[in-house]
C-alpha cells in the first residue's frame, strides 16, 4: 500500500525550519517526510530559515525526534550532480555521508542525479563513465548500510530513458533503484506514463509533480528538470499523466512513498487532490509506525556483480 509524503522544498519559500515541516506533517496526517542535507553549516539553517537538515546533526536524535511527531523520512535529497567532471570529487564524498547519516536516522532511501545540462568538456561516453565508477563506489556504502540509493529523472542523461536504462545497470545490486518523477519526465519532453512503465519494477520512491500550461508551453522539451510544482497538483496539464502513474503502481503492487513537490502554498490543496484521486481508483492508502516500520525486502543487500 502507499503512503502520502512531502518534500521539505516545498516551505523553502516560506523560510520555514524543519522543526515547523514536522509540525505540518502531524497536523495533516501524514507520516512521511523528505528533506535535503547540507554536508556541513548554512546560516539559513543555523538561524532556523531552511526547511532541510545538516550532516552535522546527530541522525539518532533527528530521528527520535520524528517520532515523537509520528513521522519517519522516506527519503533524504543529497541530489548533487555526478555527471560532471566534480561529481567524483564532491558528489561521490557527499552522497556517501549522506547514507551513513540515514541508516542511522532510520530511512531507506538516498536520492541521486546526474547534471541538468550536457557535462562540459566530457563526452557522452566519458561521462557516463565517470558516473558508473562514482556508482560503484557509492552501492558499496549503500550496500554495507542497507540503504537504496535511487536515480532520479531529473537532468540531461536520467530524462532519456535509455541512458536511464544503462545508468540503472551500473551495478547488479538491490540497493540501486529509481526515484519516479512526474514533472521532471513531463517537463523534458518524455511521456511520464511510458517512462514509468519501462522501469516500473525499479521504482521504490515518487515525486508527484504537476506542471502549468503556462510553463510547459515555454521550456517544455528544453528543460530537464524543475525543482518543484508551480502549480497545484491536479490543476496542470500533468494531472492525468499522474493519474495514470498512479494506476500503474497500484497495479504493480509499489507500496511505498508518494512524495509531493510543489510550492507550499498549494500543498494542501494538492494534497487534497492525491487523496481524492487515490481515492477514485482505490487505491488503499496505509500508514507505517515509524518506530516499528522496517526497510523494504529489496533494500537488504544481495551478492552484487558490476559490469
Amino acid at each position: 500500500m502507499m503512503t502520502i509524503g512531502f518534500h521539505t522544498d516545498a516551505f523553502n519559500s516560506s523560510n520555514w525550519p524543519f522543526e515547523k515541516c514536522l509540525e505540518w506533517a502531524k497536523a495533516h496526517r501524514l507520516d512521511h517526510i523528505e528533506c535535503g542535507v547540507v554536508d556541513g553549516v548554512s546560516f539559513m539553517q543555523g538561524l532556523g530559515y531552511s526547511p532541510h537538515l545538516s550532516l552535522m546533526d546527530d541522525p539518532v536524535l533527528v530521528r527520535r525526534n520524528l517520532e515523537k511527531y509520528g513521522v519517519r523520512f522516506s527519503q533524504i535529497d543529497a541530489a548533487y550532480p555526478l555527471s560532471g567532471e566534480d561529481g567524483p570529487v564532491r558528489g561521490v564524498p557527499y552522497v556517501t555521508k549522506a547514507i551513513a547519516w540515514a541508516s542511522h536516522a532510520g530511512c531507506p532511501c538516498v536520492d541521486t542525479t546526474d547534471g541538468l545540462h550536457r557535462p562540459e568538456g566530457l563526452s557522452d561516453t566519458e561521462a557516463l563513465d565517470l558516473m558508473k565508477r562514482s556508482y560503484r563506489q557509492i552501492i558499496r556504502v549503500a550496500e554495507a548500510h542497507h540503504v537504496i540509493v535511487n536515480i532520479e529523472p531529473h537532468g540531461y542523461f536520467t530524462t532519456n530513458p535509455e541512458t536511464m536504462a544503462e545508468m540503472l545497470a551500473f551495478v547488479d545490486s538491490p540497493c540501486l533503484r529509481m526515484n519516479m518523477d512526474t514533472g521532471n519526465t513531463f517537463i523534458a519532453g518524455r511521456d511520464p506514463v511510458a517512462f514509468l512503465k519501462r522501469f516500473l519494477d525499479k521504482v521504490s520512491h515518487v515525486h508527484i509533480k504537476d506542471v502549468s500550461r503556462e510553463l510547459a508551453e515555454a521550456v517544455r522539451g528544453g528543460q530537464t528538470g524543475i525543482a518543484m510544482s508551480c502549480c497545484a497538483i491536479g490543476e496542470g496539464v500533468n494531472a492525468a499523466n499522474i493519474r495514470e502513474c498512479l494506476r500503474l503502481l497500484h497495479n504493480r503492487g509499489y507500496s511505498g512513498t508518494l512524495s509531493i513537490e510543489c510550492d507550499g502554498a498549494l500543498i494542501e490543496q494538492s494534497l487534497e487532490w492525491l487523496r481524492k484521486t487515490l481515492a477514485e481508483i482505490e487505491v488503499p492508502q496505509a500508514a507505517s509506525s515509524p518506530a516499528t516500520a522496517e526497510m523494504q525486502p529489496s533494500s537488504k543487500p544481495q551478492k552484487r556483480k558490476t559490469r
